[in-house]
């Protein structure tokens, strides 16, 4: 795995080894950064579930301002810090080693707010709503931001009365939802 552009292009990543992460495969990593890339420079970047920090990292090699990575897995959390390290990019990220829902509230309090918020939960984890839900409860995504949400092809979104479907991308196994407040104005 690689960095695919920006100041970091072609550093390679170190995964965590396992089957307890699914790394975002390349192709699909290029085609939501192709789509996001003028949303990157300057932004406030929150990468949940991170497995390796590829997306974080990927999004601060494109000129996002600072990006926060969470991951409660001890061999990523390793595999992040190499990474950051192999790229100096510490300086402009910050690690959690946690669980997701009790990060989001630890950034709540700090009064955190971020541009563009990706999440790559396990396959199986189906609180999906539940952790959105707690993002707009804590007011944790910026008015013009969005959620990524990367899962599997045969889950759907549903029943979010704070978020609306902006766009959505289909590859074989997996499905890239876009999500926007209600009232945001895209």
């Amino acid at each position: 795995m690689r960095v695919i552009a920006g100041s970091a292009k072609g550093h390679r990543l170190q995964v965590p080894v396992g089957l307890n992460t699914r790394p975002t495969a390349a192709r699909i990593k290029e085609s939501i950064f192709n789509m996001i890339a003028l949303d990157l420079p300057g932004c406030q970047f929150l990468d949940l579930f991170s497995g390796s920090g590829s997306m974080g990292i990927e999004a601060i090699s494109r000129g996002a301002d600072h990006a926060i990575f969470v991951e409660n897995n001890p061999m990523a959390i390793q595999s992040i810090q190499r990474n950051l390290q192999h790229t100096k990019f510490q300086k402009y990220a910050t690690v959690y080693q946690n669980d997701v829902i009790e990060t989001l509230y630890v950034l709540a309090r700090q009064k955190q707010k971020f541009d563009i918020i990706f999440m790559d939960p396990p396959y199986n984890n189906h609180n999906i709503v539940l952790i959105l839900n707690t993002i707009k409860e804590y007011d944790l995504l910026n008015p013009d931001g969005y959620i990524i949400v990367e899962h599997e092809v045969n889950y759907s979104i549903e029943d979010i009365s704070t978020f609306k479907l902006w766009k959505e991308k289909k590859y074989k196994t997996t499905t890239m939802t876009f999500l926007i407040l209600q009232e945001a104005k895209r």
